[in-house]
């Protein structure tokens, strides 16, 4: 370390344990000088203490607004859940269950594509569309997911169940539906969008899971 370093930490350690220093020298505070942060004239010790300061205030006023613009965001997806959850529980017939979980996700959550597959259903409820046989990858894929899937669509059979079979499908999210803490699924609830980003592999899952759990705990009625 050079004797030029050595002398500038022990100045910085002085100063930080004698803050009383400039009050005893308050001539010094008038006439200490720096440069500009971002060039041109020098400038005084308190104008480079004012610009600090400035710069720590624009600072928090961004962390500030990103706070309320998530905030935002939040309740906005807290009201159309509620909406939701208030149209399926005003879904009377059992028979239409599967197609209120469509339409929700089309119209609340601005979802382009959507698709839904459910098995081991009653009897009465086995010629419905949503019943349509499943491979057995897909239903053993349902088993093993803990939580939504998102991401590109990496030729997912349920892909295939998308209108036009997927073909448009950039990126996908795969909500696997459970009756309370059974670890087998009984369907699986297909969420896509051409645009890659929608559903990227980092992006958070808990409000994905709150539709897939409400979405379970509604068509838990369709199921032996």
């Amino acid at each position: 370390m050079s004797a030029s370093a050595v002398r500038e930490e022990d100045i910085a350690r002085y100063l930080r344990e004698h803050p009383e220093f400039f009050g005893a020298h308050p001539e010094l505070l008038a006439s200490i000088t720096m440069p500009h942060p971002h060039g041109g004239r020098a400038i005084s010790l308190h104008e480079r203490q004012l610009e600090v300061l400035r710069e720590k205030n624009r600072g928090m006023e961004r962390k500030l607004a990103e706070l309320i613009r998530v905030a935002q965001e939040n309740d906005a997806i807290g009201d159309k859940l509620l909406k939701w959850t208030r149209q399926l529980l005003l879904t009377t017939d059992a028979e239409r269950l599967p197609q209120a979980v469509i339409d929700g996700m089309h119209a609340l959550f601005s979802v382009p594509h959507v698709a839904l597959r459910l098995w081991g259903l009653r009897e009465s409820f086995r010629g419905l569309p949503f019943a349509s046989p499943v491979a057995v990858d897909a239903i053993a894929l349902a088993n093993s997911m803990k939580q939504p899937y998102c991401g590109p669509n990496a030729d997912f059979h349920a892909a295939t169940w998308l209108p036009d079979g997927g073909a448009a499908t950039r990126s996908i999210a795969l909500l696997p539906l459970r009756r309370g803490a059974d670890p087998d699924a009984f369907g699986l609830l297909v969420l896509g969008s051409a645009d890659p980003s929608r559903f990227e592999m980092n992006m958070g899952t808990a409000y994905l899971e709150r539709i897939a759990e409400l979405a379970s705990a509604a068509l838990s009625r369709l199921i032996e």
